[in-house]
C-alpha cells in the first residue's frame, strides 16, 4: 500500500503563501504529512491483519494499545537522546560510524530553507533557474495514460497491468535522504521472494511472505534499539562498506554548476 506523496506539494503551497518563514514551512508539512503517514499506516496495519486471518475487533485493541505505547516510547526516546548524545546530527563532530546522523531531519531542514526561507518563486517559478522542474507535476498527471492505453491494445500481455506509475515515483521521492544502494537492496529482497519464490514455491510464499515483511522490519527496529545501547559504550560499528552514509560514489558530492572548481572534482564547462 502506498500513500498519496504530498510532502512537495504542501512545501510548495506553504512556500508561496508563507515566504521566507521556514518554521512555519516545516510545521505545516510535519503535521500534513502525519495525518496522510497515520491514516494509511492504520489501513495497512488492517490489510495485513485481514490476509492473517485476525479478527477487526482485536486488530482495532492492539492498534489503540499500541499507538499509546508507541507515544510514549517515541517522546521518552527522543528526549533521551538530544539529553544524552553528545553533538547529535553534527556530521562535523560526531565520530566515524556513528549512527546519530540524522540524514532525514538534515532532508527536512533543507526542503524547509529552499521551499520556506528562499520560495518557491525565487527558486522555481516564475522567476527561479529550476521552473523547468514544474513539468515534472505534468509528466506525473498523464505517465499512468499509456500504461492504460496499452493495456488495452494488449490484454493477452499481463504484465503490462502490473506497471503502477505512482508507485515508481513515489520510490524517486524519497531520495534524500534513501539513496540509491538502498533502492538496489529493497529491488534484490523484492524480486527474490515477491517473484522468485513467488512462482516456484507459492505455497511457502502465501504462509510466510507477510510474516517475513514484519521480521525484517523489527529487525532493522531492533539494530536501531542494539546501535543505542552500544553508543553509550563509545562503540559506533565495525569498518565495513556498508558503514559509510554515501552512494560509494566520490563524485556523487561535487558541484553541477559549470565552473565551480572544488579539488577533486572535474570543473564542468
Amino acid at each position: 500500500m502506498q500513500r498519496i506523496s504530498a510532502d512537495i506539494f504542501l512545501e510548495m503551497v506553504n512556500g508561496y503563501l508563507y515566504p521566507g518563514k521556514p518554521i512555519a514551512n516545516m510545521t505545516f508539512r510535519i503535521y500534513g504529512v502525519l495525518s496522510i503517514d497515520t491514516a494509511v499506516g492504520a489501513m495497512y496495519s488492517f490489510k495485513q491483519g485481514h490476509y492473517m486471518k485476525i479478527p477487526p475487533k482485536q486488530m482495532f485493541l492492539v492498534q489503540i494499545i499500541g499507538t499509546a505505547l508507541s507515544t510514549v516510547a517515541n517522546f521518552g526516546t527522543g528526549w533521551w537522546m538530544f539529553s544524552s548524545i553528545p553533538n547529535i546530527c553534527d556530521l562535523e563532530k560526531l565520530p566515524k560510524g556513528s549512527p546519530w546522523t540524522c540524514p532525514g531531519e538534515r532532508s527536512s531542514f533543507a526542503a524547509g530553507v529552499i521551499w520556506g526561507l528562499v520560495g518557491p518563486r525565487r527558486v522555481f517559478y516564475p522567476s527561479g533557474t529550476y521552473s523547468k522542474i514544474f513539468i515534472f507535476f505534468i509528466i506525473g498527471l498523464v505517465a499512468p495514460v499509456p500504461v492504460w492505453i496499452l493495456s488495452k491494445m494488449y490484454p493477452e500481455k499481463k504484465w503490462i497491468q502490473l506497471i503502477t506509475m505512482p508507485v515508481i515515483f513515489s520510490a524517486g521521492a524519497m531520495m534524500p535522504p534513501v539513496s540509491a544502494v538502498n533502492f538496489w537492496m529493497w529491488t534484490v529482497v523484492g524480486t527474490i521472494f515477491n517473484y522468485v519464490i513467488f512462482r516456484k514455491y507459492k505455497g511457502w510464499w502465501a504462509k510466510y511472505n507477510y510474516v517475513l515483511s514484519y521480521g525484517l522490519d523489527f529487525g532493522a527496529a531492533f539494530l536501531v534499539v542494539m546501535a543505542s545501547v552500544l553508543q553509550v559504550q563509545d562503540i559506533y560499528g565495525i569498518s565495513w562498506w556498508g558503514l559509510e552514509i554515501d552512494d560509494h560514489c566520490p563524485l556523487a558530492k561535487c558541484p553541477t554548476e559549470p565552473g565551480i572548481a572544488v579539488e577533486g572534482c572535474p570543473v564542468l564547462k
